[in-house]
């Protein structure tokens, strides 16, 4: 620990220089001394730099003196050279790697079923090195842990054919496929993914025969990344702990988290552009990422790196990069999506079994707005075209900026018809494999007119659907300004004399089915818009609960609709039992506004000039609806909601409200948030989502073919629910062919 004269000059040049990196040198050397740990200029001054040690990823000393002769026939310290004159001279610094041309292989065609049976976890490995194999063969027989293997190879030809051929006869289950050289180890773990491999898992492990040609610790740096994140003692009980914590998204080496906007390279705008595509800006000045690309990682990063949707002609033909490619760049993404998601990367020693606080308690009911609006009527017909749906406004949405996430379009459950009334079992299944107890639905009644009654008319007749659900009275007069259009009356909401009545006998069928929802375990309740838009509402909501009552429904417990702009006749406190948040009415603030606020264009894309709509920062919403200045304007009866996203582009066109940057990363914060801080004291301790399935305002649980069923899953973790149910065997609705 002791230096020379000469060696204390060269350690204050390193220390006023900035180019040593402590983070690195500790995790490239673990072994170290304790001593040396603290210090490790020391040791790289006294021993490191003659063992061939590097003092950042960047400078390799033997490569700097052999590129450098003038340098070793000074005699000089290779990095105190550079220091003083090769750092400003742009020297070269290291080894660069050799351009391998290999046999042209296609991308292989790989589908997996869903829902096939898979142990818990994943491991992916990737084979460039193919005298690497062995290595890895053995650490991967020592693991006690149940996985699933997946090998991918890149293609040399014979060689490759041959070592497929080993793997899979010493891993008979596992899943090996050659890949084309492209993309490094991150296209071939994209691949998978894309294909629905990884699916299903409580984490996936991620490594790759890494040799790094341009660091000459390559195989020490290799070994140390694979052993942090697969310890030869206590891997299953860290693994639990880092499955268990909501709050961990990757699990990496230590030394592997490297923080710092030194990190950046030559990556910043390819980072940039593709978080653009999921709606995530980018900050210059922050960057934390798990380096090395070996890793454990859980489901929500994973669903959010599928949702980037790249392709193979995304990424860079081979040519011995160090730095600035897709690849790259897709490293430092990682970060954000984590960080996105209000979730942290943790290294080995950070993992400690047992630790974890005791999660938010479940709410206790959970309910979800629910349109019945999917199928064709006569009204519609007539106003927008024949066999008008929201479908079609759906389809047709365009984006208004770059990486807009539009259209937003179904995946799983397609683009049902819900007069097939088997879509809403399918749709309760999901509903409930995801912490929700009932869907809210929307009533549509003009004093004892009834559209798009179809679905609900249907249920009833369906008693072995299982569909639970209440409703939820739609009362505004339908205009034609939903989507941007004039504010002509489509279909009058008049409250005629005697109105309470005719609605208490028109959903008494309903309220009577024992499907409807009773959350309190008594009463059935029954949920009215806008009630501000009656011109009575405490003596209207009277005279319907005791229509009700002659209907012999009993006591119901009525809640109405928080709306963001006040009626013309505001409701008496005490009227109705509960509130309904409903985000974003009344959260946005000017402060939020990226577009079409107060403070003009913020917006961290580029936006179409033609629009004249407005976007406001999602994430910013949903801190506000966490704060206790913004609760204390609530009744205290209010029930606490949050929402998936909001953008009625499909509706507005041009003069759409965008809530920008909503996806299942922003979603998981706000439902960790409101889970920890707002249902507490909510209601009845219950939440309220919007919506399950407003495709026309892209609020919406549904799975999509942008984010999968992310959001599901999102609401799985937190709420405690199990994963979906195997469908029930239902018989094929009348006039419809099994197959």
């Amino acid at each position: 620990m002791t230096l020379t004269p000469s060696e204390r000059r060269y350690l204050r040049a390193i220390r006023r220089s900035g180019l040593f990196d402590r983070t690195y040198y500790r995790g490239a050397y673990p072994g170290l001394n304790p001593l040396y740990l603290r210090y490790p200029e020391k040791h790289y001054i006294a021993y490191g730099e003659r063992m061939g040690y590097r003092p950042n990823p960047d400078f390799s000393p033997e490569a700097y003196l052999r590129y450098h002769p003038d340098v070793a026939a000074a005699r000089v310290a290779p990095f105190l050279h550079y220091i003083r004159i090769g750092h400003a001279e742009q020297r070269l610094t290291k080894d660069l790697p050799e351009v391998v041309v290999l046999p042209a292989t296609g991308l292989p065609q790989i589908r997996f079923e869903q829902g096939r049976a898979t142990a818990p976890h994943a491991v992916v490995v990737h084979v460039y090195y193919p005298d690497l194999w062995p290595e890895f063969a053995e650490r991967l027989r020592r693991l006690t842990l149940p996985f699933d293997l997946y090998v991918t190879l890149t293609y040399r030809g014979d060689e490759t054919d041959e070592l497929a051929r080993a793997i899979r006869a010493e891993f008979p289950a596992a899943f090996v496929t050659p890949m084309p050289n492209r993309g490094r180890d991150i296209l071939p773990f994209l691949t998978l993914l894309n294909a629905g491999a990884l699916d299903g898992y409580r984490a996936v492990c991620k490594f790759h025969t890494k040799k790094s040609p341009h660091r000459q610790d390559g195989d020490i740096w290799r070994r140390h990344l694979i052993e942090g994140i697969l310890p030869e003692k206590g891997l299953e009980e860290k693994l639990e702990a880092f499955v268990n914590d909501p709050t961990a998204a990757f699990w990496v080496a230590d030394g592997q988290h490297y923080t710092g906007t030194e990190w950046w390279g030559s990556n910043v705008e390819a980072t940039r552009r593709l978080l653009q595509r999921i709606e995530i800006p980018m900050e210059r000045d922050r960057l934390s990422f798990p380096a090395g690309s070996i890793y454990w990682v859980k489901p929500l990063v994973l669903g959010l790196l599928r949702s980037l949707r790249l392709r193979p002609e995304d990424f860079d033909p081979e040519e011995g990069q160090v730095d600035g490619t897709i690849a790259h760049a897709i490293e430092r993404v990682l970060g954000y999506l984590a960080a996105r998601a209000g979730q942290k990367i943790l290294q080995t020693s950070q993992i400690r079994p047992g630790a974890l606080p005791a999660a938010p308690a479940r709410p206790a009911f959970v309910s979800a707005f629910y349109l019945p609006q999917f199928h064709p009527v006569p009204e519609n017909d007539a106003w927008w075209g024949k066999g008008f749906t929201e479908w079609r406004s759906a389809v047709l949405a365009q984006p208004a900026f770059a990486g807009h996430l539009q259209p937003m379009l179904p995946s799983d459950l397609g683009f049902y018809d819900l007069r097939v009334t088997e879509v809403m079992g399918e749709q309760a299944r999901l509903a409930r494999s995801a912490g929700i107890d009932a869907f809210c639905v929307y009533h549509y009644w003009f004093d004892g007119r009834r559209i798009l009654e179809a679905p609900i008319d249907r249920l009833m007749a369906r008693p072995g659907i299982d569909f639970p659900f209440y409703l939820c009275w739609a009362n505004e007069s339908w205009r034609r300004n939903w989507d941007g259009l004039s504010g002509t009356v489509l279909l009058e909401q008049t409250y005629a004399e005697g109105f309470e009545a005719k609605l208490a006998a028109d959903t008494a069928p309903c309220l009577r089915d024992p499907r409807y929802a009773r959350p309190d375990g008594r009463r059935p309740r029954f949920v009215i818009y806008r009630p501000e838009d009656m011109p009575d509402p405490e003596a209207s909501i009277a005279r319907l609960r005791e229509a009700w009552r002659r209907e012999g429904i009993g006591e119901v417990e009525l809640g109405a609709v928080r709306f963001h702009v006040e009626g013309a006749h505001p409701v008496p406190e005490g009227v109705f039992d509960f509130w309904v948040e409903m985000p974003p009415h009344g959260l946005v603030k000017g402060p939020d506004f990226l577009f079409g606020g107060p403070e003009g264009n913020r917006m961290p894309a580029e936006i179409d000039p033609a629009f004249r709509g407005l976007v406001y920062d999602y994430a910013s919403v949903a801190r506000r609806a966490l704060s206790e200045t913004y609760v204390r304007t609530l009744p205290r009866n209010t029930i606490a909601g949050i929402m998936p996203g909001w953008d009625n582009t499909a509706r507005r066109g041009a003069a759409a409200h965008v809530a920008y940057g909503a996806n299942p990363a922003t979603f998981n914060l706000w439902l960790e948030g409101a889970l920890a801080r707002r249902v507490p004291a909510s209601y009845r301790r219950e939440l309220f989502v919007n919506a399950w399935n407003e495709w026309a305002e892209k609020a919406v649980l549904e799975p999509s073919l942008t984010f999968g069923d992310l959001n599901l899953q999102v609401m799985r973790q937190h709420l405690g629910a199990a994963e979906p149910a195997a469908r029930p065997a239902e018989p094929p609705a009348q006039g419809m062919r099994s197959n």
